[in-house]
């Protein structure tokens, strides 16, 4: 029993640590966690060569910094997709498609990419095939470009300044000043557009998802060919978005109310 409390306070250093590195979008020193969480640095130093050692965090390359781990990252993904309100969300998704009849999913923001937690294909032999779990970069994606222009300007500015803004196509917007004014409007029209930007002859729109407090968590977007669901046809069905949205971040906290 004497060891007890010690157990519990090196579990909850360690849980301190982990939820610090996760909710940042930069990778974080041991003189960062250390100060923030007012922890001496030898302690945090210990807790994070073992948080490194079970793969739970790892080393940004070439720094001394530290982020998310393979092994965290397929933890929070399994725990989405295995809970209840994630199959619930899953049954208004496929509803969606079922309307519109082309593929959508639902993505977060980690770091610089879009992590898309859900995603149902449509039946068209022509379409993107990803699967839940898949990363994308998110300056140039519908959900990328929306979930970047709800966060908080530093955050933002961050992403920008650090993110590897690459060229798929011409229509991508690598200039960080032109970017950052399209994400202005994003954040001002309450929805965002990918107009080929990834590849040639796709085209998506994203809606946020929000939590009850009414804080964007994640974009829901509707992905397709061109020709066959363009930019205006898209945003004619803007509002069975934005509603199958707000059931689907309704539907992620159903347990945190009956609990």
């Amino acid at each position: 029993m004497a060891d007890k409390p010690e157990t519990n306070s090196a579990i909850q250093k360690a849980l301190s640590i982990l939820e610090m590195v996760t909710q940042e979008i930069r990778p974080l020193g041991i003189v960062d966690i250390s100060r923030d969480l007012g922890l001496p640095r030898q302690t945090v130093h210990r807790v994070i060569r073992q948080l490194e050692e079970l793969s739970l965090l790892r080393k940004d390359p070439g720094t001394d910094r530290y982020t998310t781990g393979a092994r965290l990252r397929a933890l929070a993904l399994n725990t989405i997709s295995s809970s209840h309100s994630t199959r619930a969300s899953h049954a208004i998704l496929q509803g969606l498609v079922d309307v519109v009849k082309e593929t959508c999913n639902v993505g977060m923001l980690d770091g610089h990419e879009i992590i898309y937690i859900d995603r149902v294909e449509c039946d068209w032999p022509l379409r993107v095939q990803l699967k839940a779990g898949s990363h994308v970069p998110a300056h140039c994606t519908a959900i990328g470009k929306l979930l970047l222009a709800y966060q908080p300007k530093d955050a933002r500015d961050r992403i920008l300044r650090t993110a590897p803004l690459r060229k798929f196509t011409k229509y991508t917007i690598t200039d960080p000043d032109q970017l950052e004014a399209s994400l202005d409007q994003i954040a001002a029209q309450g929805y965002s557009i990918n107009n080929q930007e990834d590849a040639i002859g796709l085209v998506a729109l994203a809606v946020p998802v929000r939590d009850p407090q009414g804080e964007v968590i994640a974009g829901l977007a509707v992905h397709a060919p061109e020709p066959r669901f363009p930019i205006a046809k898209a945003i004619e069905h803007i509002d069975t978005f934005r509603e199958a949205a707000g059931r689907i971040g309704l539907s992620l906290f159903e347990g945190d109310k009956k609990s």
